[in-house]
């Protein structure tokens, strides 16, 4: 595997360190397999500091490690949205260009953290999902609603925080498994992790092999359409160190490096056979890296500085046709000074950042780099039946100048089980490199989407493991970013969407339950149709039983149809998918898994012309020492 950009560089120092201490730490798994958020548990991504989960008033999903291993086969927007509720659109299967919706806003208006690092595509604007393994992963905070006063540009529908693996368990902690399955899938991961005084660390690699389906049909646009297979490959291997170098003092180092090639189809085709189309392919590189120091200044003054690099490659290495061909390589580099400060009102956050854009590319775009220096602040507290969050951040752009972005929560405890909030925020996009700089069907003059969202809900506690949560949210997006007849991008259009999400999870009869519903009105103000790609109706559905060494399983999906183009004349039909899942514990450090996806072999889209996995098997053989 050739290093050859800074944040590979930085991720191969870290990596060395660890194989010097000759350690690392496998991620504990003390959270319940389905639970969403428990009142013991903490998140970081709402409010950007540890908080426990019942003073929170956002609106915040979490998706545990034993969760990730019961999906085996699925993809990260998959798990998504079985377990957040989460919309996605997908061309095709692993691999592919995906796209993943938070409360019915766009794809581009969701932002991804890998371990608080900002990550994805600045030639596109929108998160890069399809190169991130699963195998990396202990757990995922989702965040729905505005958030850009706490993270600044992209997070107006939500935040997706990844968390990669590892914990802080002494002693020394391997792991292993293997899983094969339909379409000759094959992923091979092992790690070893753990903590040895004032270190902690932990090293993973991951290896995974999928033949794959066509991932175009008939229907699919611009004559792509090619029956073979469409598969992909991937290499994967991430760390991270940890050492305590004097009391309430911490230096820490991660690193992410994934190496993918996906095959697509490319070029107009009447009848399969061999031929350059067959071999369409672009290779994917995804590296993410950090460094930091934390600790207290005073007792209840503790602060961070961090230095972050993320890195997104995509290079298109063989097409039919020579337009396809290109490499795009996104880089961004981000300061971080982060101070909490506990205070009898609660704990103040405030903090400066200060982010570098940049764009290398085959294409000539006329601007390749940007900055965005950025100041926050905000107050997160509770007393008695009390609880508030307020932020505020100021972000200063050197291509579009300045954008000041704000919320403000309030909850209250009707009684001990039950409690009601309300809350508003605005948020903005910046556009894309590609909205701005790409030769010919770009628009420089673009201004930021901009929004401004409310939400009233209520959290109904019944008992110790059952919890049912109801919110109604309005989002107004202004300066929408859409094209126009010459396909050039314009601020011509206005999005209003209005919602319900209704949630429960329960233990029943020894049964663990997880559902969620959501209702959406998704609408373009200006052409009066429902935005694209954005079902009206969704609801998912999880219950998984233990009995002995077995743990039974299966889940349910159903979505309403959707519409693949502005004008609401491509319809995708809805679908309902289900699952079932099984796990049988071998010996005490060994388990043998295995789940049936799409048991009734449905046929679906996302995104019109493309095909979604039919029915498929997995099995897992998983080596963990207790």
């Amino acid at each position: 595997m050739a290093i050859q950009n800074p944040t590979a560089r930085l991720s191969a120092l870290v990596a060395a360190a660890l194989l010097a201490a000759g350690h690392a730490q496998a991620q504990n798994n003390n959270t319940s397999a389905n639970a969403n958020t428990t009142l013991a548990e903490t998140v970081v991504t709402a409010t950007r500091t540890e908080t426990r989960a019942d003073e929170l008033i956002s609106d915040v999903t979490v998706i545990t490690r034993e969760q990730i291993e019961q999906s085996a086969g699925r993809t990260l927007p998959e798990l998504l949205q079985q377990y957040a509720g989460a919309q996605i659109n997908a061309s095709g299967g692993r691999g592919k260009t995906s796209g993943v919706s938070l409360r019915g806003t766009d794809s581009r208006h969701t932002l991804l953290l890998i371990d608080g690092v900002r990550y994805g595509s600045v030639s596109a604007g929108t998160p890069v999902w399809a190169n991130i393994p699963l195998a990396s992963i202990e757990r995922i905070e989702v965040l729905q609603g505005p958030a850009s006063s706490l993270y600044g540009s992209d997070a107006l529908g939500g935040v997706v925080q990844i968390f990669t693996r590892g914990v802080t368990q002494d002693g020394v902690h391997p792991y292993a498994e293997l899983t094969l399955g339909s379409h000759a899938y094959r992923q091979t991961a092992a790690g070893v992790s753990g903590a040895a005084g004032s270190v902690r660390y932990g090293l993973g690699v991951n290896a995974l092999n999928d033949h794959g389906f066509s991932a175009t049909n008939s229907r699919a646009p611009n004559g792509v359409y090619n029956p073979d297979s469409d598969g992909f490959r991937q290499r994967s291997v991430n760390g991270y160190v940890d050492w305590s170098f004097v009391p309430d003092w911490t230096l820490s180092a991660s690193f992410l490096h994934s190496q993918g090639t996906n095959y697509f189809d490319d070029g107009i085709f009447s009848a399969p056979g061999p031929g350059l189309g067959d071999h369409a392919r672009d290779k994917l590189s995804t590296d993410v890296a950090s460094l930091g120091v934390s600790g207290k200044i005073l007792p209840h003054w503790r602060t961070r500085v961090t230095y972050s690099q993320s890195r997104d490659k995509d290079d298109i290495v063989a097409a039919a046709n020579s337009w396809t061909l290109g490499r795009f390589v996104t880089r961004q580099d981000q300061w971080t000074w982060q101070n909490d400060v506990d205070t009898p009102l609660g704990v103040i956050v405030a903090g400066v950042e200060h982010l570098e854009q940049r764009l290398d590319s085959s294409t000539e775009y006329s601007g390749t780099k940007r900055s965005v220096n950025s100041v926050f602040t905000g107050l997160n507290g509770q007393a008695g039946r009390h609880s508030w969050q307020l932020s505020l951040r100021r972000d200063r752009n050197s291509q579009y100048g300045g954008q000041t972005t704000g919320s403000a929560g309030y909850g209250f405890k009707l009684t001990e089980a039950l409690r009601v909030n309300a809350s508003v925020g605005t948020a903005f996009v910046a556009p894309s490199f590609n909205y701005l700089y790409y030769p010919y069907l770009s628009n420089p003059d673009l201004k930021p989407e901009r929004s401004r969202s409310g939400e009233l809900g209520v959290t109904w506690t019944v008992a110790a493991g059952h919890e049912a949560t109801l919110r109604y949210y309005q989002t107004r997006v202004r300066d929408y970013i859409a094209n126009d007849e010459n396909y050039v991008p314009q601020n011509i259009q206005k999005a209003k969407i209005t919602g319900w999400s209704l949630g429960y999870q329960a233990l029943l009869g020894g049964w663990t339950v997880q559902t969620k519903a959501d209702f959406l009105d998704p609408r373009n103000e200006t052409l009066d149709k429902q935005l694209q790609r954005r079902a009206r109706r969704q609801l998912t559905l999880d219950a998984n039983h233990r009995v002995g060494s077995w743990t039974l399983g299966a889940s349910l999906l159903t979505a309403a149809h959707r519409f693949d183009n502005a004008a609401n004349t491509q319809r995708l039909g809805g679908y309902t998918t289900a699952d079932l899942y099984a796990s049988y514990a071998l010996a005490r450090d060994w388990t043998l898994q295995t789940r049936l996806n799409n048991l009734a072999n449905k046929d679906y889209e996302t995104a019109y012309g493309y095909n979604q996995p039919g029915r498929e098997v997995y099995v897992t053989l998983r080596w963990q020492p207790k």
